[in-house]
């Protein structure tokens, strides 16, 4: 697990663990493991094997102190460069890394939590642009790296999920009206959601009922 100390990576991960999976929890703030610096990722994932499953919960609304722009007038190169390195960048180098801890003899899972304002096809309100835009570019990340995947792990299942508005320190400034759920159920959702796909699923984009997301 990739963000492992936050609202939804560790609630992801205590759930796991309570089925009986040996989970590794790797964060920044735990152990060092920084998801913009590619030498942390490749040290903090060097000698491993056999994986199941790498989940990204690792992510950012805010990159020291920059809030979500209400409009294209706020535009900052820093703060924009800074959520693609976070949201965008950081899962990328995961999966560089990770691909090959993924066994390929069985049903492996590579996902990374995304957002619905990610998708150009969903998006009616403008707005946050550099965080829309980091999360648009991770789900081509991912799109485009199942197709690679598929050849060298036939049965890997390569996804973007949308956890919902989950009740985090992440999201507490910006939930406003928003109807939000507790990081234990929104761990439950997503668990349940990943269950249910096959590889036939790989490279899609899913929110917590597993219902397909526009691109």
């Amino acid at each position: 697990m990739i963000g492992a100390s936050g609202g939804i990576g560790s609630a992801i991960s205590t759930a796991l663990e309570a089925r009986g999976s040996n989970v590794l929890r790797l964060s920044r703030s735990l152990d060092g493991f920084d998801v913009t610096d590619e030498a942390s990722v490749a040290k903090g994932l060097s000698g491993l094997s056999g994986f199941d499953g790498v989940i990204v919960a690792s992510g950012a609304l805010e990159v020291q102190g920059a809030v979500p722009e209400k409009t294209i007038r706020a535009i900052s190169a820093k703060a924009m460069a800074d959520q693609f390195a976070v949201n965008a960048i950081g899962p990328a180098l995961v999966l560089k890394h990770a691909h090959q801890l993924l066994r390929r003899d069985g049903r492996t899972m590579f996902a990374v939590l995304s957002a619905r304002v990610g998708s150009i096809g969903d998006n009616r309100i403008g707005g946050w642009i550099s965080y829309r835009a980091a999360k648009a570019a991770v789900n081509q990340i991912l799109h485009t790296s199942a197709i690679e995947l598929a050849r060298s792990h036939p049965e890997a299942i390569c996804v973007a999920l949308h956890p919902g508005t989950v009740r985090t320190h992440f999201s507490e400034k910006y939930v406003g009206r928003h109807p939000t759920v507790e990081a234990d159920d929104a761990a439950q959702n997503l668990l349940r959601v990943m269950d249910g796909l096959t590889p036939a699923h790989s490279g899609q984009f899913f929110d917590w009922r597993g219902e397909q997301v526009a691109w």
